[in-house]
């Protein structure tokens, strides 16, 4: 158990390279040519901006 004290951080790296592993796995069985043939339409963009924007800020000049 000695051995633990002193390389606890192997065992961290270790925890860590099998955690990308597994994530490059689940990444390889993605299809995205079949998830952009069948992806869901975006609905317009709406731009609110026009709205608060009615009042003229600058006095009027006389």
């Amino acid at each position: 158990m000695e051995w633990i004290k002193e390389y606890w951080w192997v065992l961290i790296i270790l925890l860590m390279v099998g955690a990308l592993m597994n994530v490059y796995k689940d990444l390889k069985r993605i299809d995205h040519k079949k998830f952009m043939d069948n992806r869901p339409e975006l609905p317009p963009h709406r731009d609110f901006n026009h709205k608060w924007d009615d009042e003229e800020d600058w006095p009027k000049k006389k």
